[in-house]
């Protein structure tokens, strides 16, 4: 299993949207959330880790299931001068053994190891890093998503669970039927 994780703030809530699936290039969540936590951290610039680490842990804690991938909207590595990345402190902190994925929207000059791809139809770049997994698999299976645009199906679904688009009521709109 595996699943996509995004972030959405709001003052000083932070709304976590989650989607699991089975395979890269499925087309539908076969479970998906949504959570509200309060906000524990300020924005800081290069700490960014401190205001997202614990929504993204407080998201996946109640799965029963394990993931053998984690995708994040972020990045993996920053250069050693900046520390760690986001993704690099979520792989440390899981209480299981799972890769985890970043696929960035925007270029970051701090950050470190990724590799830029444009899918479908874009001409601009995703930022894909990874850790668990080499970065040319994390980079194929990005790409196998499926979607004909930049953000791949599933990755769109969860920022709009994320930002409370699709969740009114618990539910997705009738064409994202589980």
């Amino acid at each position: 299993m595996k699943v996509a994780i995004d972030v959405h703030y709001d003052g000083d809530k932070a709304h976590t949207g989650c989607v699991v699936f089975e395979n890269w290039h499925d087309n539908k969540p076969l479970e998906f959330k949504r959570i509200t936590v309060a906000v524990t951290s300020a924005y800081r610039p290069g700490r960014f880790f401190e205001r997202e680490l614990p929504c993204l842990l407080a998201a996946i804690k109640d799965f029963r299931c394990r993931f053998d991938a984690i995708i994040i909207d972020g990045y993996v590595h920053l250069k050693k001068e900046a520390g760690k990345g986001l993704g690099t402190y979520l792989y440390e902190s899981l209480p299981f053994q799972c890769a985890v994925i970043g696929v960035a929207k925007n270029p970051l000059k701090i950050a470190d190891n990724f590799v830029a791809v444009t899918r479908g139809i874009s001409k601009r770049p995703l930022f894909i890093s990874s850790i668990g997994l080499p970065i040319d698999i994390a980079v194929r299976a990005i790409m196998a998503m499926h979607g004909h645009y930049r953000l791949p199906t599933l990755l769109k679904i969860t920022d709009n669970i994320a930002r409370g688009i699709f969740f009114k009521k618990n539910r997705l709109p009738q064409e994202f039927k589980l």
